[in-house]
């Protein structure tokens, strides 16, 4: 009776609404053990109807949003450890039936008791803005000059697809998706080239400061955050949400901290000592237990890439990752792939804490220009990583576009 009433619902409100095409997404955020939030897009107002279950049951539960271009589903009364699928339908051109429903499939997050997680990470998404007006179509090229040469579209999707053959429970971002920060160049930069792997795996993101905008040291640039990227992103709770956060699977902690004031966004939290976010982040680490602890965040505390180590962030956090034990710290900033040494008070120390420069998966690779002692791997190339955590091991895959092999190490907790 339930699932006739709410089909006959979205009928109703479907005669009087225009016809629509999903243009972004459907695409994960924000799971939990019990809940995921779950998004999409469509290029005119419409009702939306989902289902969704545990496999093989995809139509178990089903929910309608309601009339808008926007749609956001919460997913309610799942369980930890659990692959469930789902089907999202709007209606045909004609109006004279449903469309061939977008389908896909995720994870909820492991409980303690769980020992194995798998999760890939990426970094910037963004294209080289030089060629950005280019690949977005949002100038005509010159007649006198040929548009540059840009093949970050093909990277994008060269990567994509290898990522949608892993086998994860959900996706790292080490920050900028776009390289204008707009949500009117995430469907071109990010959306669109990704749209099969994050069909399938929730996402997690650590704002960069092109989340910020490019006017991000103005105090006039306040809304951009809220306008372009709160509005269409929901990360796991916590009381800075989304700016940073956490979240557990199985045992990992999981540290996502916004570093973007070291990086002139005036309107980024604090990471300074006594800010609310360093007092959150000692509170986080200090409350794990025996769980791994991975911090993600955008600017480099390592890095002898071309724009090198941020310093604020090196002064600010370094210490408190070693103080509490950091693991593993994923990060971005430069255009590159980098890996440290396990590294303690500035040296190689074998239980210290190992940095990993996710930099690009767009945007173009930059050189080693500002060597470190501290560096055990540097690979010029667009890249991403696929994670593997079983109990008190940590195996980690780095691969380029071509998916060559670039990089492989191990951690033990």
């Amino acid at each position: 009776m339930k699932k006739l009433f709410l089909f006959c619902l979205f009928s109703i409100a479907a005669l009087t609404a225009p016809a629509a095409q999903i243009v972004r997404g459907p695409y994960l955020e924000d799971p939990t053990q019990t809940t995921l939030v779950l998004r999409w897009q469509t290029d005119e107002a419409t009702p939306a109807w989902l289902e969704y279950g545990p496999v093989p049951r995809c139509n178990q539960i089903m929910t309608i949003t309601p009339e808008g271009t926007q749609h956001k589903a919460v997913l309610y009364g799942m369980v930890p450890n659990q692959e469930y699928c789902y089907r999202v339908y709007v209606y045909n051109r004609a109006k004279d039936g449903t469309q061939e429903p977008v389908s896909g499939t995720f994870r909820t997050l492991f409980s303690a008791e769980r020992k194995i997680v798998k999760f890939l990470a990426m970094g910037s998404t963004a294209a080289s803005p030089e060629t950005a007006a280019s690949e977005n179509n949002s100038l005509l090229p010159s007649l006198l000059m040929p548009a540059p040469v840009d093949d970050s579209g093909q990277a994008r999707e060269s990567l994509a697809a290898l990522m949608a053959q892993e086998k994860s429970d959900f996706l790292i971002h080490t920050g900028n998706l776009t390289h204008s920060g707009l949500n009117s160049d995430a469907n071109a930069e990010f959306f669109t080239p990704f749209k099969e792997v994050l069909r399938h795996t929730p996402l997690f993101i650590a704002v960069g400061p092109n989340e910020y905008g490019p006017d991000r040291e103005s105090r006039d640039s306040k809304s951009f955050f809220l306008t372009n990227y709160r509005r269409f992103h929901d990360m796991t709770w916590s009381n800075a949400t989304p700016k940073y956060y956490s979240f557990d699977s199985a045992n990992a902690r999981f540290i996502f901290l916004d570093t973007n004031i070291a990086e002139g966004a005036v309107w980024a939290p604090d990471i300074d000592e006594k800010s609310a976010q360093i007092a959150w982040l000692k509170n986080m680490l200090a409350t794990s237990g025996e769980k791994w602890r991975i911090v993600i965040m955008n600017a480099p505390a390592y890095s002898s890439g071309a724009r090198g180590a941020n310093n604020e962030v090196f002064l600010n956090l370094v210490k408190i990752f070693e103080d509490y034990q950091v693991n593993l710290v994923l990060q971005g900033g430069d255009a590159d792939y980098e890996r440290t040494f396990a590294m303690w008070r500035g040296e190689p120390k074998p239980r210290g804490v190992t940095y990993v420069t996710l930099g690009t998966a767009a945007t173009k690779p930059t050189k080693r220009e500002n060597p470190n002692p501290a560096t055990a791997r540097f690979v010029s190339a667009r890249h991403f990583a696929a994670i593997k955590i079983v109990d008190r091991k940590l195996s980690a895959k780095i691969y380029d576009e071509k998916g060559k092999l670039r990089d492989n190490f191990d951690l033990y907790l």
